[in-house]
């Protein structure tokens, strides 16, 4: 890990790893990817809020309640053949060039259509799923991968730089997410409490 970050570059703001601007002002955060180094290693954070973690079982419920056959999901999620494009070569030869998406059935864009109604319906509404805070480290060659789901918010630097700050303590085992965050759970009511917020 050490002599990946030695012999390759890594461009660094103020000493974190910033994939994304931060320019465009929001009001409330989603996700973020953000990098550090820790005792010569590199850390990458795959940040997600946890309204983030509750809309991604949103859209999956959605599916859940509107595609009741396993058989119908290769057809909705597009997973029909694709039909070879063709070129010739010589008098007697030809060669793929390309592919072509079949075209879309009505009953599969029916189908979309209502699982699109049904997500709606569930943001609209809410969903009985509870999001705690969570933490996975992973090594890897070139350094450490952390998926972190906490509710924090990251919209500009300084907001990016205190999660790098709790991450680096999670890793040391200066802090745990129980004693950060005691007893967090975001839920329904959370969830209608952030709507005007989530649209504005």
């Amino acid at each position: 890990m050490r002599q990946h970050h030695r012999h390759s570059q890594w461009g660094l703001t103020n000493g974190l790893y910033l994939p994304h601007s931060y320019e465009t002002p929001r009001q409330l955060s989603w996700w973020d990817d953000i990098g550090f180094i820790l005792n010569g290693r590199r850390v990458m954070v795959w940040w997600i809020h946890p309204r983030m973690a509750y809309a991604d079982a949103i859209e999956e419920r959605a599916w859940e309640e509107t595609v009741t056959t396993p058989s119908a999901l290769p057809e909705l999620l597009g997973h029909e053949p694709s039909q070879k494009i063709w070129k010739k070569v010589g008098k007697s030869r030809k060669k793929v060039v390309g592919y072509q998406a079949p075209p879309q059935s009505e009953s599969r864009l029916e189908r979309y259509d209502q699982v699109q109604a049904t997500e709606k319906r569930l943001k609209s509404d809410g969903t009985d799923f509870e999001v705690r805070p969570s933490v996975s480290v992973r090594a890897y060659s070139w350094g450490l991968g952390m998926e972190l789901c906490v509710p924090v918010e990251v919209r500009d630097q300084n907001e990016a730089g205190s999660l790098v700050d709790l991450a680096r303590r999670l890793i040391k085992g200066i802090a745990t997410l129980d004693g950060e965050f005691p007893g967090y759970s975001y839920g329904r009511q959370q969830w209608l409490d952030e709507a005007e917020r989530r649209n504005g």
